[in-house]
C-alpha cells in the first residue's frame, strides 16, 4: 500500500470549516433544499434522486460535515436531492423518510443513531428505496437486502490526533509549563455509547504512545450537542487541572472555553482555528463523500450496497485538519509515520500490549457485536494480539467498550 504522505492527512475542509460564532438556529424541523447541479469532473447518475435526513442543522459540527459531503457528492454527480434537517430520534424520522420516497427519493441516508429503528421501519414499507444510515449497529442482524449501515475507522484518526496532543503535553513538559505527572488530558463526551468510548480511548492510546506519562479525565454531556453542557464540561475539567482538552461533542462549547482558558484544544469534524486561533491543535473527522459516491456508483452499476460500509485513512474517509497555531513542532512527522504504520498494517490502535483494564493484560474479550436486548458479548475480538474494531471486524459501526486504566470517568449517568 501506498504512503499517506502529508498532503492527504493535511487535508484542508473547504467545505467543513467551523466559523466563528453560530449561526441562527433554522426553526423549520423539515427544511428541505433541492439542488440539480452537475460537476464537471463526475459523470452524471440520472436514475438516482438522494434523500437525507439530519438530526440537527449547520450549527452543529457533525451534521454540518455530513451536510457538506452529501451536497459535494450529488453535485458532483448530478443527482438531485433533497435535504432535511432537525429531524429528531423518534417517529419524526420515519415519517421524513416516507416523505422523501413519497417524493421520488430512491436513496435515503440518515446520520444519527437514534434514527437507526425508523430507517428500518421505512426501509421494510418501501423495499425499492435503498436506505443507508450512518453509526447503526443492526443491519447486519436485519437481513434486508435495501439497509445498510456505514461507518469509518475514525478511531484511527482520533489515535493520529491524540499523537497531535502527546506531542503538546510533550512541549510544556520541556518548556517547563507542566511536570510530567501533570500531563492530564480532558475530554467532554456526549453519551457512556461504544462510539464514544472507543473515540475518548483511541484518542488517549495515541497521546500515551508519545507522552508515556499522560493520563485522563472524561465527563459526560447526555447529548450529541448542547452547547453550554459542552462549554460547562470542559471548564469543570479544566477547573479539575486538565491541561489539553478533546470531546466528542458536537458544538463550539469546549472549543471556546478552551481559547478563553488558554488551554490547547483538540476539536473534532472541522477545524476551530478561526474562533479558537491560540488554542487549536488539530481535527479528525469522516469524510463522507467516498461513501455516497460508492452507493451512487453501487446504484447506477446495478450492483448490491454493502451490508456494512467502513472507509479508512486510505480510502480518504477519516482525515485531519491542518495543524492550527497550538500544534508543537514536529508533530506533522509523528503522525505522517504513524499514519503509514496503521496503512501498512504494522500499527493497531488497540494494541493489547498498550494497555490494561484493572491492571490485567486482555487476553479475551466478547463484544456485544449483535444488538440485541440482552446486550451480551457474542464475538470474540481480541485477534492476534490486538482488539479487532468496527472496520477490522465484525460491523461498521464501534464496539470497543472496555475501561483501561489510565482514564477516569468523572460521571456515567448518560
Amino acid at each position: 500500500m501506498k504512503k499517506i504522505t502529508a498532503l492527504v492527512l493535511s487535508l484542508v475542509m473547504a467545505l467543513g470549516l467551523v466559523a466563528c460564532g453560530s449561526a441562527s438556529e433554522n426553526n423549520a424541523s423539515n427544511n428541505a433544499q433541492a439542488s440539480t447541479e452537475q460537476g464537471a469532473s463526475v459523470e452524471t447518475v440520472s436514475n438516482i434522486k438522494a434523500g437525507f435526513i439530519f438530526l440537527h442543522d449547520e450549527n452543529s459540527t457533525y451534521d454540518l460535515n455530513f451536510l457538506n459531503a452529501a451536497k459535494e457528492a450529488c453535485e458532483k454527480a448530478g443527482i438531485e436531492y433533497e435535504i432535511k434537517t432537525n429531524i429528531p430520534e423518534g417517529q419524526e424520522c420515519y415519517e421524513a423518510a416516507c416523505e422523501l420516497a413519497d417524493n421520488g427519493c430512491n436513496f435515503i441516508f440518515a446520520d444519527s443513531f437514534g434514527h437507526e429503528d425508523y430507517m428500518i421501519e421505512a426501509a421494510k414499507e418501501y423495499p425499492e428505496v435503498q436506505f443507508c444510515h450512518a453509526t447503526g449497529t443492526k443491519a447486519h442482524t436485519e437481513g434486508l437486502d435495501n439497509y445498510h449501515n456505514a461507518f469509518a475507522s475514525i478511531y484511527e484518526g482520533r489515535y493520529l490526533a491524540g499523537i497531535a496532543a502527546g506531542m503538546k503535553l510533550n512541549e510544556m513538559i520541556e518548556a517547563g509549563e507542566i511536570t510530567e505527572d501533570q500531563a492530564k488530558m480532558g475530554y467532554v463526551g456526549a453519551f457512556t455509547y461504544a462510539e464514544v468510548i472507543s473515540g475518548y480511548t483511541s484518542f488517549f492510546l495515541g497521546a500515551r504512545s508519545v507522552c508515556p506519562s499522560a493520563t485522563m479525565e472524561v465527563t459526560f454531556t447526555g447529548s450529541w450537542y448542547d452547547e453550554t453542557a459542552e462549554k460547562e464540561g470542559a471548564n469543570k475539567l479544566i477547573e479539575n487541572g486538565c491541561v489539553l482538552i478533546s470531546q466528542h461533542a458536537d458544538s463550539m462549547g469546549a472549543p471556546t472555553a478552551c481559547e478563553t482558558a488558554g488551554v490547547p484544544d483538540v476539536s473534532y469534524n472541522g477545524s476551530t482555528a478561526s474562533a479558537c486561533p491560540n488554542t487549536f491543535i488539530v481535527s479528525s473527522r469522516i469524510n463522507w463523500v467516498p461513501y455516497f459516491e460508492y452507493c451512487f456508483d453501487c446504484m447506477n452499476n446495478g450492483t448490491a450496497i454493502a451490508t456494512d460500509w467502513s472507509g479508512t485513512i486510505e480510502t480518504g474517509s477519516v482525515v485531519l485538519t491542518d495543524l492550527g497555531s497550538a500544534a508543537a513542532e514536529g508533530t506533522q512527522e509523528a503522525i505522517d509515520a504513524a499514519s503509514a504504520d496503521i496503512v501498512a498494517g504494522n500499527l493497531h490502535v488497540f494494541d493489547t500490549a498498550t494497555f490494561t483494564v484493572d491492571g490485567a493484560a486482555v487476553t479475551s474479550y466478547m463484544a456485544d457485536v449483535d444488538t440485541d436486548a440482552n446486550y451480551e458479548g457474542d464475538h470474540e475480538v481480541i485477534v492476534d494480539g490486538y482488539f479487532s474494531e468496527s472496520g477490522e471486524g465484525f460491523r461498521s459501526a464501534p464496539y470497543f467498550n472496555l475501561n483501561i486504566d489510565g482514564i477516569s470517568l468523572l460521571d456515567t449517568a448518560f
